[in-house]
């Protein structure tokens, strides 16, 4: 299925607005961490840096369903995307885990970090990602864009607790909390990561889609009437919201079009009770 058409476009252009804003909040995020001397602010514009991956993945998700499948591409383009989010993914691991061997050792040998900018610059971030967020909402008939709002959303309320940190700093003067901070935030960051490399490594080793049970598939298709098994049943994900199946059915020796409503119904099934819309299915007569 192909997206055309003005909610095409509405999507496109709130998501380049988007990738444009979290752009512009990640370089003034990391500079101000650097002239702030805060690990919080700088972690906090690594995790942004997730957002805009995020956000990218799904402009060229939106994009790459506009593009029909050729004759090269007979699936058209969807794994890209797939591939990209988990070498995204990988970097963003790298990128915790010198957080956190940064923040160690800032507890050990605290620096001086100025609370305000970094209340200033969340403060900030705070704005960006509920707007963002708010404009996802607008355009989230999509369930990629919807997982994409989810993750600002989050995204929201873990900048709001870098403001809580300056504040905490600020009354109390224990530069301590600023590398604590930012290892929960790397926290953060490595559970959505190992989340999106488990979940890339599965399509791409065409495993079984999350959340569909080949042994229901299969007993739902034999329950249907003129169906008397089901094998060599395979289940894998296109993209990461589009799914395939490809099965022998066994049917009695019946005439074509007897088997031509059986297989309307089997399709029709797969459709709406497994949303796998695309089917391969080869009988075999007793």
């Amino acid at each position: 299925m192909h997206v055309h058409g003005p909610a095409s476009q509405k999507t496109q252009s709130v998501l380049r607005f988007s990738l444009a804003a979290t752009l512009l909040y990640v370089v003034l995020t990391f500079f101000a961490g650097v002239h702030a001397h805060s690990l919080a602010l700088i972690s906090e514009a690594g995790h942004n840096v997730s957002d805009f991956l995020a956000l990218l993945l799904s402009f060229v998700a939106v994009y790459f369903q506009t593009r029909p499948a050729t004759d090269e591409k007979t699936f058209g383009y969807q794994r890209a995307g797939v591939l990209a989010a988990f070498l995204n993914a990988l970097t963003l691991i790298l990128l915790s885990a010198w957080i956190v061997i940064e923040a160690l050792h800032r507890l050990d040998r605290p620096v001086l970090v100025h609370p305000r900018i970094m209340m200033l610059v969340a403060a900030a971030g705070v704005l960006m990602n509920g707007v963002i967020a708010a404009l996802l909402w607008t355009v989230s008939r999509d369930v990629n864009i919807r997982s994409t709002f989810l993750h600002m959303l989050g995204d929201t309320l873990s900048t709001a607790a870098v403001i809580v940190g300056g504040a905490a700093i600020l009354l109390t003067g224990r530069d301590w909390i600023d590398p604590v901070l930012s290892i929960v935030i790397a926290a953060l960051i490595l559970w959505s990561s190992i989340s999106i490399v488990r979940e890339t490594l599965n399509i791409l080793l065409e495993g079984t889609p999350r959340g569909v049970k080949v042994a229901e598939i299969r007993q739902v298709l034999e329950s249907i009437e003129g169906v008397e098994d089901v094998h060599d049943l395979h289940v894998w994900s296109l993209g990461s919201q589009t799914h395939a199946l490809a099965s022998h059915v066994t049917i009695p020796d019946i005439p074509p079009s007897e088997s031509q409503r059986i297989l309307a119904q089997i399709c029709d099934t797969l459709r709406q009770r497994f949303r796998i819309y695309h089917a391969t299915i080869q009988f075999e007569h007793v």
